[in-house]
């Protein structure tokens, strides 16, 4: 049954005050602006805003009781719809929820609400040395409850893992409303682990309100490099080679020669245009500081044995800091260069790099389109970003085309489709390729027994009826 955007917001208005609830307008172009998704329904109705686990449970219930679909929502920086709400109903928005409640050193523990940013953990856990070690490339803005929701990576958890291997213990409100919670302190804990269940869940087996995540010691020593090569398929290899030398960097990042062109037209940086593709190699160690010293001088044999063209290594924090600017700021700066632009994310084996980054150029071009590639290539992440218009539908066609084209090489190459930004709404339609009918069916099952409704943010991440609502043309645009 679908409610008025007025009923909806009245009843919520018995649970919350008039601050803590947004409708209209206001409402839909949040949505709008966030992401440029087309389902064959739309049903825009309100927003409420939280700020206690106890007030996220009432609305629950109250959403079961009336048979609203509800969705959870943190910043909104997921590149895959996970926080659209598809089916309408009641966006569940944990932004107010940022505090910080306990910081436990001695046991290396943080406790903190949902809606904290992500670098907030980090900048509490400095004053003891330690930090939190996934870092995605959105890490000022997006929050701890997405990251555990899309169990978030970025370019350190090569070395140190992503928020999975983080997380310790959370609470959660199920999809009856009833407060859940889950772990601990420790690491080691009794019967099914339903902690792994949970995150990279996507929110739709319930809605996180607090996590207990796991700090990191702050390395002792930090050693980095920038290589640049005269073509991707150089670069990629020695990717191959770093990690087969036994060497295990704190982060490996790969630019091609467009992200060179974004961030030297951008931020006049003095990058080598005339290469190909940059290797961002950072080496560190908790204990030693010879070790990060050994290790980044094996990295820089290495590349100058593949042909880097130039090398350079940065002597301090500030030139470390300019080192990485062209990995941070690459995204951004590909607006210079095109109107619009998709971002696609696949994970292949490392050393299939080579073969499916030739596989990328090739397939765009043959599209009449441009692609740049940023990536974190030494957990074989693929992020493909093409360039075009989308004023211009035909476009818009060949960028899904070839999207698809990636993707299904991913998989036939035992990969997947995606290795950080999740299903959401984006992917759907591609797991039938990767995981067989009874694959998809036992992952249905335990949905199903968690959310028996299917109104925690339904239509996402498995292939249902509910889900063909979607998306008509599987895009995403970031401008």
């Amino acid at each position: 049954m679908i409610r008025s955007d007025e009923w909806l917001a009245q009843g919520l208005a018995s649970l919350l005050t008039e601050t803590q609830i947004m409708r209209g307008e206001a409402g839909q172009m949040r949505f709008t602006i966030a992401m440029r998704t087309t389902p064959s329904k739309r049903n825009w109705t309100p927003s409420s805003f939280h700020c206690s686990t106890e007030e996220v449970a009432e609305v629950v219930k109250w959403c079961v009781k009336n048979e609203i679909p509800f969705t959870p929502r943190g910043a909104g920086t997921g590149l895959s719809g996970g926080a659209l709400p598809a089916l309408g109903g009641v966006v569940v928005s944990l932004t107010r929820m940022r505090r910080i409640l306990q910081i436990d050193p001695e046991n290396r523990a943080l406790l903190a609400e949902a809606g904290c940013p992500n670098i907030a953990l980090t900048k509490a856990a400095t004053p003891f040395g330690l930090h939190f070690a996934p870092d995605p490339s959105s890490q000022t803005v997006c929050t701890l409850g997405g990251n555990v929701n899309e169990n978030s990576g970025g370019p350190h958890t090569l070395k140190y893992g992503v928020t999975t291997d983080h997380i310790l213990g959370l609470t959660m409100v199920d999809a009856a409303g009833e407060i859940r919670r889950l772990g601990g302190l420790t690491s080691s804990q009794p019967g099914y682990d339903l902690l792994g269940l949970i995150v990279g869940s996507e929110g739709t087996l319930g809605i996180i309100t607090e996590a207990w995540v796991r700090l990191t010691p702050n390395p002792i020593a930090i050693r980095t490099v920038l290589a640049a090569f005269p073509n991707p398929r150089l670069a990629t290899e020695t990717v191959s080679e770093i990690i087969a030398s036994g060497i295990v960097p704190a982060a490996m990042e790969f630019m091609d020669g467009t992200i060179l062109e974004a961030v030297e037209a951008a931020f006049h940086v003095g990058l080598p245009l005339d290469a190909g593709a940059l290797l961002l190699v950072e080496c560190d160690s908790l204990h030693n500081a010879g070790q990060a010293d050994n290790e980044i001088e094996t990295v820089v044999r290495i590349c100058r044995s593949n042909k880097a063209i130039e090398i350079r290594t940065a002597k301090t924090e500030d030139e470390r800091a300019k080192l990485w600017l062209a990995r941070k700021k690459g995204i951004g700066a590909i607006g210079r260069l095109s109107p619009s632009m998709v971002t696609h994310d696949g994970v292949i084996p490392r050393s299939k790099l080579p073969e499916v980054l030739d596989f990328v150029y090739r397939t765009v071009s043959n599209e009449g389109l441009r692609v740049a590639n940023i990536f974190h290539a030494g957990d074989g992440n693929l992020h493909p970003i093409i360039l075009f218009d989308d004023r211009d539908s035909r476009q818009v066609a060949k960028v899904v085309e070839a999207g698809e084209k990636i993707m299904r090489l991913c998989i036939e190459l035992g990969g997947s489709v995606t290795g950080e930004h999740g299903i959401g709404v984006e992917k759907i339609d591609l797991l039938g390729e990767m995981f067989s009918e009874a694959d998809l069916r036992l992952q249905e099952d335990i949905r199903r027994s968690i959310n028996p409704g299917d109104l925690c943010n339904p239509g996402k991440v498995l292939p249902t009826q509910k889900s063909c609502v979607e998306v008509k043309l599987r895009r995403r645009v970031a401008t």
